[in-house]
């Protein structure tokens, strides 16, 4: 069964690997809300379904602005399916939950990544109008793990020590 909610029509596009330089560049704000922006988020979401993703920030197919489309469950197994235009990250907390976190654009490895437990971000939609989402769980951790691919960060800055040596090492030997 596929886990295709967004029905709109769209095409996949490449995902950015690690090492591409978009992945580490700040996104710019959307500033025109067109059909355009449409068929960028419809893209997305069949980028991310393609690809078995949880979420898709607009650099990792190499746009540089800030949106993030997702579908995934939070701790208490609902589902949350959308998008976020200029997203804000306006509020973490609660407890600091570790588990293992992947990424499209790091393919095959994943790592315990601590993420506070509850997230708030805040946008608008691909019509401007005012989005605020609310996430516990793992989809707490999406929303932050998507908003910091905007402000060209991945999952791995997150790590330290001991994980973080292993998930350089990891990738060192995928690049060969």
């Amino acid at each position: 069964m596929s886990k295709r909610i967004h029905a709109r029509r769209g095409t996949a596009r490449p995902v950015r690997l690690l090492g591409d330089p978009v992945l580490r560049t700040e996104c710019d704000p959307v500033r025109t809300f067109d059909t355009a922006l449409e068929r960028l988020v419809d893209d997305m979401f069949v980028t991310m379904y393609e690809e078995n993703g949880a979420g898709l920030a607009a650099n990792q197919i190499g746009v540089g602005l800030r949106v993030f489309v997702y579908d995934c469950e939070d701790d208490k197994g609902r589902r949350h399916v959308g998008h976020v235009v200029n997203p804000r990250l306006v509020s973490t907390g609660g407890e600091s939950l570790v588990a293992p976190e992947g990424c499209l654009s790091v393919p095959g490895l994943r790592f315990d990544t601590p993420r506070a437990a509850h997230a708030v971000v805040e946008g608008v939609d691909v019509k401007g109008r005012p989005v605020r989402v609310e996430g516990t769980g793992y989809f707490a951790r999406c929303l932050q793990h998507e908003c910091g691919h905007l402000d060209g960060r991945v999952y791995i800055d997150v790590l330290s020590g001991d994980v973080r040596r292993e998930a350089m090492r990891a990738i060192r030997d995928l690049r060969g």
